[in-house]
């Protein structure tokens, strides 16, 4: 009970007084008292119980536990003509097929490139402290942060095709095709074993020098860095030592 009381010293204090002061008025006799707002532990904010110094090293210490890097993934579609051409002596031999394929591709940022790039001397993390908390009111901070540029796929298997919508939607031929040697010279040719490989290079290829597809994904990564360092692991920190969250801000690392 007295552990209890200690806890809840405050809201205990703020019902004492107010049953005495209810109970003095009750028989006629005028006493000032002290006045006390109720209020439950965790709602109480002592003044200059966090400094810039305390706070800084807490944020830093949960955004260096960030195990996952943010993705930002953009779905995008072509279509590509697979032609074999093997002549059978003077007769000309050729298939062409057009395939559609709905392909998906990720940009990824690193949210933790390790210690040394949260050294001082880097300036990649600075937390500020803009007001203390006081009376029971919350302080303000700021941070800004600078993370290492979003990473474009870095091989064709960073890229997928979607099988169900992806599909052969046009062949052509040579009057020859399918005679049975033509026929069997090429059809093989033409399995999806063939062709979704083929379509997973040219979505690589695209997804890594074409704009169209490269801003989305680039962009997609960064507002997903941004939102999962601010809401999973700045703004928690600061409300927990009493502070509010004032400005949060994430730059990209210049190429070196």
């Amino acid at each position: 009970m007295v552990l209890v009381g200690l806890i809840f010293r405050r809201a205990v204090a703020f019902v004492v007084l107010t049953a005495l002061s209810g109970a003095l008025h009750l028989i006629g006799i005028n006493v000032h008292l002290p006045h006390i707002k109720f209020g439950w532990p965790w709602q109480t904010i002592t003044a200059g119980t966090t400094t810039n110094t305390q706070l800084g090293p807490w944020v830093l210490q949960k955004i260096e536990g960030i195990s996952k890097p943010a993705l930002g993934q953009a779905n995008f579609n072509f279509t590509f003509t697979h032609k074999v051409s093997k002549n059978m002596g003077p007769f000309p031999c050729w298939y062409a097929s057009t395939f559609y394929a709905s392909a998906r591709a990720s940009a990824t940022v690193n949210l933790n490139p390790g210690p040394s790039w949260w050294a001082k001397d880097t300036g990649h993390y600075r937390l500020q402290i803009l007001s203390a908390p006081q009376d029971g009111k919350p302080g303000t901070a700021a941070v800004s942060m600078t993370l290492p540029r979003p990473q474009l796929p870095q091989s064709a298997n960073d890229v997928t095709i979607n099988d169900i919508p992806s599909k052969p939607i046009d062949t052509q031929h040579s009057w020859t095709y399918p005679g049975l040697a033509c026929g069997l010279v090429i059809k093989p040719q033409f399995s999806p074993s063939v062709l979704y490989p083929q379509a997973q290079q040219i979505a690589y290829s695209k997804s890594v020098h074409s704009p169209q597809i490269t801003k989305p994904l680039i962009s997609a990564a960064e507002k997903q860095a941004t939102e999962t360092v601010r809401d999973n692991f700045v703004q928690p920190t600061v409300n927990a030592f009493g502070y509010r969250l004032d400005k949060f801000t994430l730059t990209w690392a210049s190429h070196s």
